[in-house]
């Protein structure tokens, strides 16, 4: 058996910023070397960030990807940290002739073995995910080889993200290929419940390869998607190592005894049970184990509970939206009801109170208690605040336009929602929207109006679960409380007297039940009521649902949470006649 000490990079690069990203891959790689490790890894395309989306068919971005590949190894090199091998994602191009239906350019979604200022070998992901937020077979074409080099005596065995996943591929190689370690670089985003789903893939994999297995994740906010982390090692029995933090950049280290490898170094062919045939390339770094050295004791991070992990997930959605696109500040609206309240304090949280700016809007059915709650809040959690009075402006309209029923109390939500755009403008801070997601999926949002803004932080969460993460927000130690009138008041719009959201649809956790079927599981009608759920309500949901698609495409992004979000994932045509049996 021979020692070996991995670095497992678990960081937050920045879609584009090649130069930023392969600063960090040196700085990152240094801190490695201090703490001395043998191999160090970093996630899936981490030089240019990931999905890059169109940009991987621009051969400007693609030929910045690949030059600043080579720069990284001779950098390294003349740094002092050569003899560190480093395996890194990036994007690369294959060598084939243009045809129709290969993306332009055919790119690749590599990964790279950086040693002694060279680029010793490269290989891209074989498996291109299709499904759910991935489009790949758009952006990428299949790799074809498994690379495995002997570091310290220890054959270590290099797939990508997907290959892990599915069946078939060159991880259904490396037990034949004779491998001692797996490394897997991921861009895998955050969803419910899938650290688990982690854990027993790594651990069926690792025995059915035969080797440890070393699962490294980015973490960080692109857009709609947020990446938690959550890497991890395991043994060659599937018995978890080591786990890293969630929603937290760390450099993982763990120390692991594996055995040494005896394999002919040069290629061999192997049929990937799937169609394909797999080209292991065998590479020599060093054979000869290092002297035995005293190891580290192994690290698992706590978990979060479900509900930490979905508040963290938002946290840094909004956190690195605001980062990463040069805001200075945010602004949203504050009504004194739970939805506002709970972005408010989850924007506090991602950027500091003295970044956050609220306004209240009282209009003439605004209730006492609506002002006060807001105002308290804004007490308790610090931001920045005013009061801007909406009746007289809704009057100015209604004096030169005349409205009723609906288009009046959506009237109300427009002049909000111009308002806040005013100040945005103004003041250059992110207008963040604050509707749930179900209000989201049944309409129950005003285009131009609380539909307008830049990033939507609880867009993917159901309003049962907005109420379950203001109580779980209000029960951490040391945090300032959101009010407990704003969560337990009975919620509504308040663009009429009296109005409640109950008046016009079921109590939210019979709909969130019903949403949850047809939206995130896509239940037809049949299969719904099939499922329990009353057929009266189906019919209503359904409709609602289904003729809101168009001001859905409209909505600002916001951070994934769910198996299917609102956006990259659920993806349906707003001008169609289909419907399901009403």
């Amino acid at each position: 058996m021979a020692q070996l000490r991995i670095a497992l990079a678990q960081t937050n690069p920045v879609v584009g910023d090649i130069a930023g990203n392969a600063d960090m891959l040196v700085e990152w790689t240094r801190r490695a070397a201090e703490r001395g490790a043998h191999l160090v890894v970093f996630p899936e395309m981490f030089l240019t960030g990931y999905p890059a989306e169109d940009l991987v068919l621009r051969s400007s971005f693609v030929e910045a990807s690949v030059t600043a590949l080579s720069k990284a190894a001779t950098r390294l090199a003349d740094e002092g940290l050569g003899d560190l091998p480093v395996v890194v994602g990036y994007l690369d191009r294959a060598d084939l002739a243009p045809r129709v239906g290969q993306p332009k350019g055919a790119p690749l979604d590599a990964v790279a073995l950086l040693h002694e200022g060279q680029v010793m070998t490269k290989s891209a992901k074989h498996h291109l995910p299709n499904y759910g937020v991935f489009d790949e077979y758009r952006y990428f074409v299949r790799g074809d080889r498994l690379p495995i080099f002997r570091l310290h005596g220890v054959d270590v065995a290099v797939a990508v993200c997907e290959d892990l996943w599915q069946d078939g591929g060159p991880v259904s190689v490396v037990a034949e290929a004779g491998a001692g370690l797996l490394v897997v670089p991921n861009g895998s985003p955050y969803e419910t419940n899938k650290d688990d789903v982690r854990l027993e893939l790594c651990a069926r994999r690792a025995r059915e390869a035969g080797c440890a297995l070393a699962y490294v994740n980015m973490v960080g906010g692109q857009d709609e998607l947020v990446f938690d982390g959550d890497s991890l090692v395991v043994d060659a029995s599937g018995e978890l190592v080591a786990r890293a933090p969630q929603f937290e950049e760390d450099l993982f280290v763990t120390d692991l005894e594996l055995p040494e490898g005896t394999g002919e170094l040069g290629e061999s062919r192997h049929d990937a049970h799937d169609g394909t045939v797999i080209t292991a390339e065998r590479v020599l770094l060093s054979a000869a184990p290092v002297e035995p050295y005293e190891a580290e004791a192994p690290v698992v991070a706590a978990r979060l509970d479900d509900l930490a992990e979905i508040y963290q997930a938002l946290v840094l959605g909004v956190r690195d939206y605001v980062r990463k696109n040069g805001f200075r500040s945010v602004i949203l609206g504050l009504s004194g009801g739970i939805d506002s309240a709970l972005v408010a304090t989850i924007a506090a949280d991602a950027v500091g109170p003295e970044r956050v700016h609220v306004v209240l809007m009282p209009s003439r059915y605004s209730s006492d208690h609506s002002i006060t709650d807001a105002e308290e809040l804004v007490r308790r959690q610090g931001v920045n605040s005013q009061v801007v009075p909406i009746a007289d402006i809704v009057a100015a309209f209604e004096k030169e336009v005349e409205l009723h029923g609906l288009a009046a109390e959506n009237l109300q939500a427009r002049v909000r929602g111009m308002l806040l755009m005013s100040l945005s403008n103004e003041h250059g801070h992110l207008v963040l929207t604050t509707g749930n997601k179900s209000e989201l999926a049944t309409g129950y949002s005003t285009l131009y109006g609380d539909s307008a803004g830049g990033f939507a932080p609880i867009k993917d969460v159901l309003k049962s679960v907005v109420w379950k993460l203001a109580e779980w927000r209000n029960a951490q130690p040391g945090q300032p409380p959101i009010p407990e009138n704003s969560i337990t008041k009975e919620p509504s719009a308040e663009l009429r007297p009296d109005q409640r959201d109950t008046d016009s649809l079921p109590p939210y956790e019979v709909l969130d039940r019903l949403l949850r079927d047809y939206v995130e599981r896509d239940m037809g009608r049949d299969e719904l009521v099939a499922a329990g759920h009353d057929p009266e309500l189906v019919t209503q949901i359904i409709r609602l649902v289904d003729l809101a698609e168009y001001k859905r495409r409209q909505y600002p992004p916001g951070p994934k949470i769910t198996p299917k979000n609102f956006g990259r994932d659920r993806r349906l045509p707003i001008t169609t006649r289909w419907r399901e049996r009403l």
